[in-house]
């Protein structure tokens, strides 16, 4: 009888003791329990207590705010306890962490492996014996895919003595000082451009080697990969998408994490008020941000200008100028200044026209995907076969296979004809469209800063670049004291004329070459058998005869348009031209590896280029090809990576983005340990890559 009785003692006992020590309820991908720092409490004081959460390896919850999507976990309390809903404070968030959705593009936000979320609980003062406390915690816990989960927890304290629970506690406490305080500095949030600016300044650890991240309470901004930093003497400018075109109607509130290079983070709590970016903080960061003001516009379209001069003298730009200079020749000799004037407007409005349009092209493309860059054209398998077609037919022409209306000879007397200034307009927009590719070295950083800039911002730097490069030609006709210097016409202005049918040649093989990167090498066969047609169509309407003028026009229309068709069918490359020799052990380029080698400690260099990338082929054989940038690479151990952009891909569209160029070229350099690159010059030297790797 003793016996039955101490046994249903000890299962009594047992059973009040089994919520306290109840073991974690499994959710599915998750075991859950409430936790709190006492085991027995005092009537009318307040405690931590904490929802603790161990997740199965890969999967993962959600912060307050889960970024791109998600929930974050809740508790819904439940009428069995006799602790009231409204004893129950909100959850302390600690640090949350990135989460990739698509990985290098889009990220959420929230917590892998374990999480405690702890919360403030006040015991009733009317309490004793026991208090009890039941919720469901409610939560979406996602891997490849995501599940809504839930779980039935219970907490129950004895009243009486105030008695600490050690382990708990100290769980607690930790998590506690995961939690974000408040940011000791100022906050400030330049909105009157895209992308938005958060400057900061006055507050520790915002300093070149950290890396930094913001994560908003709310939605105004998108949550991409990466948060362009840069840094100055007290602060740093951290640079954001918006999520929508309009700017938020408050501060913008949200957690700054500063991470150290040895891995310890902190996070501040901040509120930005609108405002322009401080003045003591970067100056390139303020520059870009200012991009919305008449100054910082200013600047933006001289450099613009003056790279629009460089074009003047870009290998792809020169076989096309060739035709405008012998037409000038000419026209001086004639002594017809205001047909010549009327030449040189015309050219400029070919010119302005084509650049108004392609920054039409880049607003639109960048409204409709996000992401713009310069060259697009080139990424079109189509409008390069036409375009090498184009260079064929005028290389022809200066052949002197057929005339255009009328010889050359005689240009000066004809200059204000229609075909005269259809000629003029039309050379102002073949310069435009072949040169605007090559980016010259003053072009990539203004028209990075620009490309995120409201229209009309794009529209004007985009237009100064256009005169820039219209500005000579449009000085010739203009200045009289100018003219004189032209030479005096002659029979070697036919010879001349002969030989700029050679460069003409070699840019319509360039483009082929560009075409086969693209569409295959069948592309670049019928591309040449279009040019073949077109050659027959020329020596066919010289025969003379209605029918064969009209045969010849059917096959000169076939010439252009069927290559065009063919370039739109996929086709198999063989590998493109932009790819180093072997022993280069090149990789291609991706954000994941990058982070890959960077956490090995490795100096990586990043080599962003296209085969219809002028700069980038002379960089190439320049310096990066160059047996002693060859050995340098070798003993250093650094890892060289290669973007091609060639063709379209949204992935390299996206980090070009993210570094405000506008197009390739672009270098990046991961000395060893960094996990931000420096962006290098545009035009390299080989002093200047093998003085990083030696340093490396």
């Amino acid at each position: 009888m003793t016996r039955i009785l101490c046994s249903l003692l000890a299962a009594i006992f047992l059973g009040a003791m089994a919520p306290a020590l109840a073991a974690p309820v499994d959710g599915g991908h998750a075991r859950v329990e409430l936790i709190a720092e006492r085991t027995s409490v005092l009537p009318g004081e307040t405690i931590q207590a904490a929802l603790k959460m161990d997740l199965d390896p890969d999967w993962h919850v959600y912060w307050r705010n889960a970024g791109d999507a998600g929930l974050p976990p809740q508790l819904v309390h439940r009428d069995t306890s006799n602790i009231p809903a409204g004893a129950i404070g909100d959850f302390l968030w600690p640090i949350p962490s990135l989460l990739p959705v698509v990985v290098g593009e889009i990220m959420d936000y929230g917590y892998s492996d374990q999480v405690i979320l702890p919360f403030s609980l006040m015991i009733p003062a009317s309490a004793s014996g026991t208090v009890r406390l039941d919720v469901i915690a409610d939560y979406l816990i996602c891997e490849d895919i995501c599940v809504p989960e839930y779980a039935d927890v219970s907490l129950v304290l004895d009243v009486g003595d105030a008695t600490p629970d050690p382990a708990h506690g100290t769980m607690i406490s930790d998590w506690i000082a995961r939690v974000p305080t408040g940011f000791a500095g100022e906050a400030r949030l330049d909105t009157s451009a895209s992308p938005w600016k958060l400057s900061l300044r006055g507050a520790p650890g915002l300093t070149r080697d950290a890396a930094l991240r913001f994560f908003p309470f709310a939605h105004e901004i998108s949550h991409p990969a990466g948060q362009p930093a840069s840094f100055g003497a007290d602060g740093a400018t951290l640079t954001l998408m918006p999520a929508s075109p309009d700017a938020p109607d408050g501060p913008l509130g949200g957690v700054l994490v500063i991470e150290q290079p040895d891995g310890a983070r902190v996070g501040y709590e901040l509120s930005a008020a609108q405002g322009p970016v401080f003045d003591n903080t970067s100056g390139l960061a303020a520059a870009r941000s200012g991009g919305g003001s008449t100054t910082g516009l200013l600047t933006l379209a001289l450099f613009a200008f003056i790279g629009g001069l460089i074009l003047n003298l870009m290998p792809c730009v020169l076989p096309v100028l060739s035709i405008k200079a012998m037409g000038m020749v000419s026209a001086a000799a004639s002594g017809h200044a205001k047909e010549l004037r009327s030449h040189g407007l015309w050219y400029t409005g070919g010119v302005l026209v084509s650049f108004a349009a392609l920054a039409a092209v880049i607003i639109a493309i960048r409204a409709a995907t996000g992401t713009a860059t310069l060259g697009f054209q080139l990424q079109n398998a189509p409008t390069v076969a036409i375009l090498a077609l184009i260079m064929f037919v005028i290389g022809l022409w200066l052949m002197g296979l057929f005339e255009l209306g009328t010889s050359i000879q005689n240009t000066g007397s004809t200059l204000a004809s229609r075909n005269g200034a259809a000629g003029a307009f039309f050379t102002g927009i073949l310069a435009a469209v072949v040169g605007a590719p090559c980016v010259g070295p003053f072009l990539g950083v203004a028209l990075g800063a620009v490309m995120t800039q409201p229209a009309p911002a794009v529209l004007a730097v985009f237009l100064a670049m256009g005169f820039g490069l219209a500005l000579p030609f449009l000085l010739l006709s203009f200045v009289p004291g100018l003219q004189r210097l032209l030479p005096k016409p002659g029979r070697w202005m036919e010879t001349l004329k002969q030989f700029f049918a050679f460069p003409m040649f070699l840019t319509a093989a360039w483009l082929l070459s560009v075409l086969g990167a693209l569409a295959g090498h069948g592309a670049v066969a019928w591309t040449v058998a279009g040019a073949t047609g077109i050659a027959f169509a020329i020596w066919l309407g010289k025969r003379g005869g209605t029918p064969a003028r009209a045969a010849a026009a059917l096959v000169l229309v076939a010439g252009f348009a069927w290559p065009a068709l063919r370039a739109t069918v996929p086709g198999g490359t063989e590998g493109t031209p932009t790819a180093y020799a072997a022993k280069y052990e090149t990789e291609a380029w991706s954000p994941e590896r990058v982070a890959e080698l960077t956490a090995e400690g490795r100096p990586v260099f990043v080599d962003f280029t296209a085969t219809w990338c002028a700069t980038c082929q002379l960089n190439k054989l320049s310096t990066l090809k160059t047996t002693a940038v060859h050995a340098a690479f070798a003993d250093a151990g650094a890892a060289f990576l290669v973007a091609d952009f060639t063709r379209k891909d949204p992935v390299i569209a996206a980090e070009l983005k993210l570094r405000e160029r506008a197009g390739v070229p672009m270098y990046l350099w991961y000395p060893a340990g960094a996990t931000e690159p420096d962006i290098l010059p545009e035009i390299l030297s080989k002093d200047l890559v093998i003085g990083l790797l030696d340093a490396s």
